[in-house]
Parts: structure tokens; C-alpha cells; sequence
């Protein structure tokens, strides 16, 4: 069998194309970018008014969204950039870099933020307020969230049925951290609002400051949660993520309905960025009678190398006649 060198999967098979959801996405941060910097400015204002804890951690949660939003979007730019002799694969991974990045440092400090202030308010409540305002800020904030989290949505619901499967998995799946960052945020900031509402109502119909506070900590432990949930799937697509069955199936009939191509043996397809796919395969060439002998050589080339234990993989494949041959570089080297 001939291996098949490396390649990207046929644009016409890909989940988006690349192009596109580029595009998406940035417009998708953008929209989130100002709609957080907007309310996280209003609702520090009325937080400072009111004494509310519930309001200063809503307010920490809107400026984490806007700067999370920044990281986003560096993401997007340090991404896209075009392959090079250093980095052949491209500068895909890098969106995974940035969106853990935004993910550790503001989410979790968003966390935190809220979580202490709910600690303190309880501990020393505030006196009681008059928050008809903070309420009219919180509807507010409720809409525009709302608009943000249905553009994002209806991507999410476009894609997931392109693959045929729940939003919940494509969400899980996806290999765009953008989209799937400010889907997260966006609904995280909906349930996030519901919840200083509830807290202030039963300050109010109470007369117990302490709802207030339990309010405050229940934003962070829910920025704790939406915190963990992206950085373990960066986490996973910089470690190396395959592509999900569906997409290797479409792949894998692709290959089989070329003329030239008998048989697959052997197929891999890894994400080496937002859409992008680093595909690697076996196949038996269509009436090629010397090709299985080559391929004996090939395994066995690939087989003494493996031996070395900093190599983890191989796969070679015949040389193009119309690449030139490489030349080892003349200063000693170690592998």
C-alpha cells in the first residue's frame, strides 16, 4: 500500500467552510465583544449605587465576558495565519492557546471576584436599598445578552445539523473555540441574571441581605463551572483532538469514490486548528502491481524509526518527482 501524504481534508467535506466561519466568528465577538463592554459599564455604575452584591458580581461576570471577548479575538488573528517553513501544519493551535488563556485568567478571576464579594456580604451585609433601578438594568442587560446569545445560537443550530447531531455534542465537538466560547458566555450570562434578579427579590421580600450575597456566590460558581468546561476542551484540542466520526466518514467516502483509489486501510484526521484538518491515510492504489512491494519498504523504514523513543508516530509516503530531494543541514544534530 502507498501512503497518502499529508493533506487537508476536501474543502467540499469540511463541517464550515473555513472562509466562512471565520467571518462568523468574528462578527459573533464582535457583536459579544460590545454588548458586555456596554452592560458590564451600566451594571458597575448601578452596583456601586445599590450595595448590591448580587449586581457587583453580575458586573464582574460582564467584564470578564468583554475581556474574554479581547482574548477572543487575538485568537482569531493569531490563528489565521498563513503556513510556514517553521510551521507547516499552520498557527491553527493557537486559537486553543489564546482561548485558554482568556478562559483561565478572566473567567477564573471572575469567579473568584464574585465568590469573595458573596463571602464578604454575608459576613457584613449591607443595608437595605431601594434597587428598582438595578431591576430595569437587569432586564435590560437580559435583551441585549439575549440578541447576543441568538446570533450565536443560530450558528450553533446550523452546524450541529449539518452534522446531524444535538447542539449539546457540537458544542462539545466543535473545533471553534470562538463560537463555542461565546455561546457558553452568553448563556452563562442569561442564567447568571435570573439569578441577581432572584437574589434581589428575596432581599427584598425578606428583608435578609444574605439572599443577596448567596446571589453573588452563585455567579461565580457558575463563571467556575463555565471555566472548567472551556479549558478542558482547549486543553483537549492542544493536546490533539480527532475529528469527530461523522466528518472521517464523509473523508473516507470521499477517498473511495476517487477513481484512482482501491482501497483505505488506514485513516486520521486531527484538528490542527479552528476547521482545519490534518489528514493522514493509507490506501491501495487502483492497478498499481509494484505498489505493495513499496509499501513493504515504506512499513519497514517507518518500523526502525518508531524504535527511536522520542518519536511517537510515523508515516512516509513515496516522494513527488516534481519536489526536490532535501539535503541534511551541515552542522551535527541529535535527534
Amino acid at each position: 500500500m502507498t501512503r497518502t501524504p499529508p493533506a487537508v481534508a476536501p474543502p467540499a467535506h469540511s463541517a464550515s467552510p473555513a472562509a466562512e466561519t471565520g467571518g462568523e466568528s468574528l462578527l459573533t465577538v464582535l457583536i459579544a465583544l460590545g454588548v458586555n463592554t456596554v452592560i458590564a459599564v451600566v451594571k458597575s455604575i448601578v452596583g456601586a449605587v445599590t450595595g448590591s452584591a448580587a449586581m457587583v458580581a453580575e458586573a464582574a461576570h460582564s467584564w470578564a465576558d468583554a475581556g474574554n471577548e479581547v482574548f477572543l479575538l487575538l485568537a482569531e488573528r493569531r490563528a489565521g495565519r498563513a503556513p510556514d517553513a517553521r510551521h507547516p501544519l499552520g498557527y491553527g493551535r493557537a486559537a486553543y492557546v489564546w482561548s485558554m488563556v482568556a478562559a483561565f485568567g478572566l473567567f477564573a478571576v471572575g469567579s473568584a471576584v464574585s465568590v469573595w464579594h458573596g463571602i464578604t456580604a454575608w459576613s457584613a451585609p449591607e443595608e437595605e436599598a431601594e434597587y428598582t433601578i438595578a431591576y430595569i438594568v437587569l432586564a435590560v442587560a437580559f435583551v441585549l445578552e439575549g440578541i447576543s446569545f441568538l446570533n450565536a445560537h443560530r450558528r450553533v443550530r446550523r452546524d450541529a445539523e449539518r452534522r446531524h447531531i444535538s447542539d449539546a455534542t457540537f458544542l462539545r465537538q466543535t473545533s471553534d473555540p470562538t463560537l463555542r466560547a461565546v455561546w457558553v458566555e452568553d448563556a452563562s450570562a442569561l442564567i447568571g441574571l435570573a439569578i441577581a434578579a432572584a437574589a434581589l427579590a428575596l432581599h427584598q421580600l425578606t428583608g435578609d441581605p444574605r439572599w443577596d450575597a448567596a446571589g453573588s456566590i452563585l455567579v461565580g460558581v457558575l463563571l467556575g463551572v463555565v471555566a472548567i468546561f472551556l479549558l478542558s476542551r482547549n486543553m483537549a484540542f492542544l493536546v490533539g483532538e480527532v475529528a469527530d466520526p461523522v466528518i472521517r466518514t464523509r473523508v473516507l467516502r470521499w477517498l473511495l469514490e476517487r477513481p484512482e483509489v482501491l482501497s483505505v486501510s488506514y485513516l486520521h484526521l486531527e484538528y490542527v486548528g479552528p476547521e482545519k484538518l490534518f489528514v493522514v491515510g493509507a490506501v491501495d492504489l487502483a492497478g498499481d502491481e509494484r505498489e505493495s512491494e513499496a509499501a513493504v519498504l515504506l512499513q519497514r523504514v517507518e518500523d526502525a524509526l518508531l524504535e527511536h523513543p522520542r518519536v511517537a508516530a510515523v508515516v512516509l509516503s513515496l516522494s513527488n518527482p516534481a519536489h526536490a530531494p532535501l539535503a541534511p543541514e551541515s552542522q551535527n544534530t541529535r535527534v
